[in-house]
């Protein structure tokens, strides 16, 4: 690493960063958008140039963000609406599969056109079910399932489609849900990633809560009756703290080519379970209780005692050599605290790890474990704070670049909800670096930056670790040529690695490993940014 210099003072003031004492880009306050008065804002910021100025007249802490020809509307929303996204890429086209039924497809993940919408029979993707809906909704899903709807409404939740290599068709997982823990694992098949795809056969099943509601589920194929009460029946109810809702499963390959899916959703944790790719079916494990492993449900990988932990999606990068297990927190409404975090490991059933070599399990405080890739946050060019980032699944594209899919909400317009696609870049570590803005097609500079591309001036985004509806707002700090940091409150030192694009930068003695990019903000406008992760959070910088 070298420190970058020029001639010249540095720049000597403070700022602080993170959630507990945030200057307000907007106005837009936790949960909100209520705005200061325009004079007392006018007030604090003079007062703020007169103490300022005195002593490094250089320094701008102005929160205008300028524009040059920036087109004007909403800049927030893609036009469609897809819950809990899972991508695919295939016949040159992009493809987001949402709970809901809901599908939409892109050739720049950015601009998306809806191909199938919410719960109707003419369905072009999802509809066949309704033609075998006395199979596919036995056991949970509608209102005459054994365990029937709370609403009585039809529920079809969290698909993922993957590209089957071995019978050259697309599979889509995906689930049936009657309450928070009732729930049925299930698949269809089709000749193409718009289907229609075809009702194959449960897998899975959760919730039932005596022995006559087990008889109406797979489970005494794989485990006998004694077993199955004493483990999975906690009185009269099912043992959610310790087993899966068999909901939000997402397939993928491992290393070895073979096929592993993936899934949970809070209640006892995320579940990993090896697919047969030539059937379909689950290959059920042999029980192993000192390696969390159940012949039923499989893997226990974290999670449990009914913490908010769901979506789980498992990536594996062949260049880093890494397993990267995605899961969100909170709760998914905007003001839930919903968020995304992610672990790793090195082999495919764990042990998945974060910065501190540690997941969470039953009766952890959760929001310590796992780094946070971003939750509720406003950026310049964001017209609105970008709410309950979550349910991602993360692709890899052919030309190597690797991408976060998920869903956001906003905080002025209740729960509407669409996709977004970032790219991720990984730091010298290995852990993967939301950049901050929604990708543009920008591509990092694999030979670095000069010094006049990554000095100056940054609004800075800490993500922070908790779980609430907090706003993470920005901050202005310099990254100055003799490698100091300097803001108003805050103070530290960066660098970045010669002819990569490599950096780190310690603010309030916390040390963040990332990189710098070149690439759009949601106005189109060219920035300078930086995403690093450190102390299990993300923090980005944006530069004009």
């Amino acid at each position: 690493m070298r420190k970058i210099r020029q001639t010249g003072q540095g720049v000597r003031s403070a700022c602080a960063i993170g959630l507990s004492a945030v200057i307000l880009l907007t106005g837009c306050k936790a949960g909100g958008s209520e705005q200061e008065a325009p004079e007392a804002e006018s007030a604090k910021q003079e007062t703020a140039v007169e103490e300022t100025v005195e002593e490094a007249p250089e320094t701008d802490y102005d929160f205008t963000v300028k524009y040059d020809g920036i087109a004007t509307g909403d800049v927030s929303s893609p036009g469609v609406a897809v819950h809990d996204p899972s991508i695919l890429k295939a016949d040159g086209h992009y493809y987001i599969y949402g709970s809901h039924m809901t599908a939409a497809r892109s050739d720049d993940l950015k601009n998306w056109e809806m191909i199938a919408d919410n719960y109707m029979k003419t369905n072009p993707v999802y509809g066949q079910i309704y033609e075998v809906s006395d199979e596919a909704f036995a056991y949970a899903g509608n209102k005459n399932s054994v365990i029937p709807t709370d609403d009585k409404a039809i529920h079809v939740w969290a698909p993922d489609v993957i590209y089957n290599k071995e019978t050259g068709k697309y599979w889509m997982y995906y689930c049936t849900s009657s309450t928070w823990n009732a729930s049925n694992l299930c698949y269809g098949i089709s000749d193409s990633p718009e289907g229609p795809f075809v009702w194959q056969k449960a897998l899975i099943y959760s919730g039932y809560y005596n022995e006559d509601t087990i008889n109406e589920t797979n489970v005494l194929d794989y485990v006998d009756l004694e077993y199955a009460k004493s483990h999975y029946l906690h009185g009269r109810e099912y043992n959610y703290n310790e087993f899966p809702n068999a909901i939000d499963p997402s397939v993928f390959y491992d290393e070895d080519g073979r096929m592993w899916m993936v899934y949970g959703s809070w209640s006892g944790g995320m579940f990993l379970l090896e697919i047969d790719p030539q059937t379909g079916d689950v290959i059920h494990p042999e029980a192993d209780e000192e390696n969390h492993v159940d012949p039923y449900y499989g893997k226990k990988l974290c999670g449990g005692g009914h913490m908010s932990m769901e979506g789980p999606y498992i990536l594996y990068d062949e260049t880093s050599g890494y397993y990267y297990l995605f899961v969100s927190y909170g709760s998914l409404v905007s003001n839930g605290g919903y968020q995304m975090r992610v672990f790793r490991s090195e082999t495919v059933n764990g042990d998945y790890v974060d910065m501190n070599g540690k997941n969470p399990w039953m009766g952890d405080l959760h929001e310590n474990f796992g780094v946070k890739l971003s939750g509720n946050y406003k950026l310049p060019s964001l017209e609105k704070a970008y709410m309950a980032t979550g349910h991602n699944s993360a692709f890899i594209d052919d030309d190597g670049k690797m991408y976060v899919v998920y869903h956001t909400r906003f905080n002025d317009s209740g729960e509407g909800h669409s996709p977004r696609v970032h790219q991720m870049i990984l730091n010298e570590e290995g852990w993967p670096c939301d950049l901050p803005y929604q990708t543009s097609g920008e591509t990092v500079s694999e030979t670095g930056y000069s010094s006049d591309e990554v000095t100056g001036r940054y609004f800075v985004t800490n993500q922070g670790h908790k779980i609430n509806s907090d706003i993470a707002n920005p901050v202005i700090l310099y990254l100055n040529a003799d490698g100091t940091v300097i803001g108003r409150e805050s103070s530290g030192t960066w660098e970045m690695k010669d002819g990569t694009p490599y950096m780190n930068v310690t603010i309030d003695g916390v040390n963040y490993s990332g990189v710098f990019c070149a690439m759009k903000d949601e106005a189109d406008t060219d920035v300078m940014v930086f995403s690093a992760v450190g102390d299990n959070t993300t923090v980005w910088g944006v530069k004009y």
